[in-house]
């Protein structure tokens, strides 16, 4: 059921280029210009609101397990009508030398900050904010991104997103991306923590344009490992699509039930609670991305756990396994930053968000 009382549904909104480049300024682009990035409300903010919307989805998510375990019966109603259903759909587009976000509709909690410019004009970031900073029975989110022609967007998150323990039912995170003629995408987010006893589907689908790039990662941790909770009851599902121009040239399905053995196998992910996947699509991967740069990429290790990248015609891939979060983050960082320039012409600058 839709918290209308909590959370207006908006109309779509269009933003006015001179607005939504009047409120933004290049961090460190020019002397004397004052970055929205300086002001301290911005980012404590961010964390604030996402402390306090998981706080209280925690306090609800404790009473219904409590009233659970007091009468099984009598709780099932009150998690499915407990559901968040939540919606954003952004489009951005090239308007002279820079980027902007030309169109928002959200419905639900998730919602997208004002635009950034930390590189300058030419690249747009956004920062996905989803307040009550849990996902649990029967949520459904949806994230649809329309990037145009020779338009950059790049998307992140300010923390990683949680999935709660379910008490029945699934819930679900959809992210649709279309990716116009020279446009760019980077989706960017801070992971993924699967609580045990979640039953989840994680699903991206991405289409584009024959000379379009997608960075589009994530990092996902089985279970609680900072307070010793280990994965052993739940399902994990995840799917990644990726078309371009309509063909198909990347479909990945993983499904992780711990009544199987995939968790624990050596092919799979070998015991550990950690494993990420990166992936790059553009032209340049067949015509800038040579021998030397990808035995650059293969070259770089995590600090703890497994890392390896793969080749594949216009893809490259770079996975990991292990123990630790902070290191598959900080290995795709690494990889990231040594395929962003040659695919774009741009160092690699990591969005602020990710040092608060």
């Amino acid at each position: 059921m839709m918290r209308g009382a909590e959370y207006r549904v908006s109309d779509p909104e269009r933003v006015l280029p001179d607005a939504a480049c009047a409120s933004t300024d290049a961090e460190g682009a020019q002397p004397g210009v004052k970055s929205m990035l300086s002001e301290p409300e911005t980012l404590p903010g961010t964390k604030r609101a996402l402390l306090e919307g998981e706080r209280r989805r925690t306090d609800a998510q404790r009473t219904l397990l409590e009233a659970e375990r007091a009468s099984p019966q009598a709780t099932r109603g009150a998690s499915a009508s407990a559901q968040w259903q939540a919606r954003l759909a952004l489009g951005f587009e090239r308007d002279g030398a820079r980027t902007i976000l030309a169109r928002r509709a959200h419905e639900g909690p998730l919602h997208v900050q004002k635009p950034l410019y930390p590189e300058g004009r030419d690249v747009c970031q956004c920062i996905i904010v989803h307040p009550p900073g849990g996902i649990a029975d029967s949520d459904e989110l949806r994230l649809d991104v329309e990037v145009g022609p020779g338009a950059h967007a790049q998307l992140t998150t300010p923390g990683a997103a949680k999935w709660y323990r379910s008490s029945g039912a699934r819930a679900s995170s959809h992210a649709s991306f279309r990716i116009a003629s020279r446009a760019i995408l980077e989706w960017l987010p801070q992971g993924t923590i699967v609580f045990n006893g979640a039953f989840a589907d994680s699903a991206y689908r991405v289409d584009c344009a024959s000379d379009a790039s997608f960075f589009g990662w994530d990092v996902v941790c089985l279970g609680r490992t900072a307070s010793a909770e280990r994965f052993t009851q739940g399902q994990w599902r995840q799917r990644f699509e990726i078309r371009r121009d309509n063909v198909l040239i990347w479909n990945e399905r993983a499904v992780l039930d711990t009544r199987a053995g995939v968790v624990a196998s050596s092919v799979g992910l070998n015991g550990y609670a950690v494993f990420g996947t990166f992936v790059t699509m553009s032209y340049a991967v067949d015509t800038v991305f040579d021998r030397a740069a990808l035995d650059a990429c293969r070259a770089l290790m995590p600090a703890q756990g497994d890392g390896t990248v793969t080749r594949l015609p216009s893809i490259l891939v770079a996975r990991y396994r292990g123990d630790s979060s902070e290191a598959a983050h900080a290995y795709f960082v690494a990889v990231w930053s040594l395929i962003r320039p040659l695919v774009t012409g741009r160092a690699a600058t990591p969005p602020r968000i990710w040092r608060t």
